[in-house]
């Protein structure tokens, strides 16, 4: 073989060059540099910086990463820990712990600390999941990367998204969602004019399964979400051509109903775990925690409409505002689909917005927080299981692709009108309306405040020195309201057991999950003493019942860290034990091993 035949033998092996599209990747940089842009504030400081709208979510985030970290680097099972909530534990996999990120991000955790962690994954999340849905809108739905764009933008930067970037990285990192639907899409569509071949359909289920598999790993309650939005959307999109629909569905069925038997092969263990497992609980009743009718036409706290032109606080916390479309995108909404109405999408994405929207008020609607009596589905569907745990409030995020889906169309429409006619006025009055509605959606820097400094008993680890094999109660315990404690912990590098903690777990007797521990008797009175600022009788019964606690708690030592009304629960506990406290470091201490 001659020398020129061997060289074009090479350049045929070669592998195809991957080329990246200028418009994707000035998309990209866009999306990155807007999410890192609504999380500076965090990002300018990552040793003591803290989100103050997310409540208490944030420390217990971080200490979610940082004990994934923990179990990973000393090879224990991550599903469970005992480190808070002593000696009963955690189920992790019931705490939507994130595994998906948590364990490949062991490294990034221990290396520089959860917060870096969890403000990495919230970054990555807002500007990867609108990246997602810019691909699938580019790829299957419009011709102009520059309306995929916004609706990529919407997706991933909505009033929900911000909202939830203040402490839930679960509900912001949906990246895998619209690659799903893409697959499913391609799926669809193949099956429309063809039978799918088995090496192709084993292909697909594979990817399909291992998608679905990653995305329980990072959130099954979105996941749940999308998939009743996504049929759906399926259903009402097939409804004109109901054949075609049932040829679709014939040859999609196999497929996924063995990406079903992958994805439960790949995720049996945790499953198992979250639901039969130590810790693992039914379900969880909220309450009514429906979005209010005012909340759909206000704009969220954190958006130049919530600044300039703020409404009544109507949302359930600063981290829900999953609705505040405002009044102006609704308009433009309105106005759009029926001008669009003749395409099947929008008829679809309607259907998706309608739905959702009505389920996401919840079992009676209100107004301005005032029940107006008003019966909803909600009041049915909530006694499904599954449906029954999740917060009705959040099914507002399924219409935020839809309505994402109706802007990147029009804006489609209005830039053909445009290539055809430059005179044409339909483009001009498009994008003018566009930037009316989104203007006031614009989202504003997070907020962040400086966190107090972890207690130097905690930090340089001297706590240690008065844990044998028992656990810490701290006074008072930690629990939703005040979780620092699980900071403290991470930061003495969970050298010690926590009584108490910030998690969902069940009660005892009913198996219905509750947002902490079941409070003890004597948690209860140290939190009543810090908060009325008054040292509660005490007497012998109380004694017992301090002591019957502490048993329960395998308790070595309780600790008074710097506090409210600390003078207040240094006398209370002194009482109960019948011992004075001494202090070490800048804290105050009982030793109480001796009592066990």
């Amino acid at each position: 073989m001659s020398l020129p035949d061997q060289r074009t033998l090479v350049e045929k092996r070669r592998l195809p060059r991957i080329r990246v599209d200028r418009s994707d990747l000035i998309v990209s940089v866009g999306y990155l540099a807007l999410a890192v842009t609504v999380l500076s504030g965090q990002w300018r400081n990552t040793q003591s910086g803290y989100l103050i709208k997310s409540g208490q979510d944030q420390t217990m985030w971080e200490w979610f990463f940082a004990v994934t970290a923990h179990s990973v680097a000393h090879l224990q099972n991550p599903l469970g820990t005992n480190l808070q909530n002593f000696p009963a534990g955690v189920n992790m996999m019931a705490n939507t712990a994130m595994f998906g990120v948590g364990v490949p991000l062991t490294p990034v955790t221990l290396l520089f600390g959860p917060t870096v962690t969890f403000v990495l994954v919230l970054t990555l999340g807002l500007s990867t999941t609108a990246l997602a849905w810019y691909w699938l809108i580019s790829r299957e739905l419009v011709d102009s990367r520059f309306a995929a764009a916004i609706g990529g933008l919407f997706c991933g930067f909505a009033p929900a998204m911000i909202s939830h970037a203040n402490a839930h990285p679960n509900f912001v990192a949906l990246t895998l969602l619209p690659i799903i639907a893409g697959l499913l899409i391609r799926l669809a569509r193949r099956g429309e004019t063809e039978k799918g071949k088995p090496r192709r359909r084993i292909r697909d289920a594979v990817a399909l399964g291992l998608l679905v598999a990653t995305q329980i790993a990072l959130g099954e309650e979105p996941l749940l979400i999308f998939a009743l939005a996504f049929g759906l959307f399926a259903v009402v999109y097939y409804l004109h051509t109901p054949r075609t629909g049932l040829r679709a569905l014939r040859t999609l069925l196999p497929t996924v109903a063995l990406a079903a038997v992958i994805t439960l092969m790949l995720t049996e263990i945790p499953l198992w775990w979250q639901f039969f497992g130590p810790q693992s609980y039914r379900s969880i009743d909220h309450g009514p925690v429906g979005n209010d009718l005012k909340a759909i036409v206000q704009f969220p706290s954190e958006s130049l409409g919530g600044i300039f032109a703020p409404g009544q606080y109507v949302a359930i916390n600063d981290t829900e505002q999953n609705a505040y479309f405002g009044w102006p995108l609704l308009l433009l909404l309105a106005v759009t689909v029926v001008w669009l109405w003749r395409q099947r999408v929008v008829r679809a994405a309607v259907a998706v917005m309608a739905v959702f929207g009505v389920l996401s008020l919840g079992a009676v609607a209100t107004f301005g927080k005032q029940p107006t009596g008003i019966e909803l589905p909600w009041r049915w569907a909530e006694k499904i299981p599954l449906l029954n745990s999740v917060l009705e409030t959040r099914l507002t995020m399924a219409a935020v692709p839809a309505i994402a889906v109706v802007l990147a169309l029009a804006t489609d429409r209005a830039l053909a009108a445009w290539k055809r006619s430059a005179s044409d006025p339909t483009p001009l009055a498009w994008f003018a309306a566009l930037t009316m509605a989104l203007l006031p959606l614009v989202p504003t820097i997070l907020p962040v405040v400086e966190r107090p400094p972890t207690p130097e008993f905690f930090a340089d680890a001297t706590v240690r020195n008065f844990v044998d094999d028992g656990s810490v109660v701290m006074v008072p315990p930690p629990w939703p309201p005040d979780a620092r404690a699980l900071r403290w912990q991470a930061d003495a590098n969970f050298g010690f057991p926590l009584a108490g903690g910030y998690f969902v777990g069940p009660i005892v007797a009913t198996k219905k999950g509750i947002y902490g521990p079941e409070i003890r008797p004597t948690a209860g009175l140290l939190v009543r003493a810090q908060d009325t600022g008054v040292v509660p009788a005490i007497d012998d019964t109380t004694r017992a019942q301090a002591r019957e606690d502490l048993e329960f708690w395998q308790a070595d030592v309780l600790v008074l860290p710097p506090s409210r009304n600390s003078a207040v629960l240094r006398s209370t506990v002194t009482q109960l034990l019948g011992t004075e406290p001494k202090p070490v470091d800048d804290v105050w201490l009982w030793d109480v091993r001796a009592l066990r």
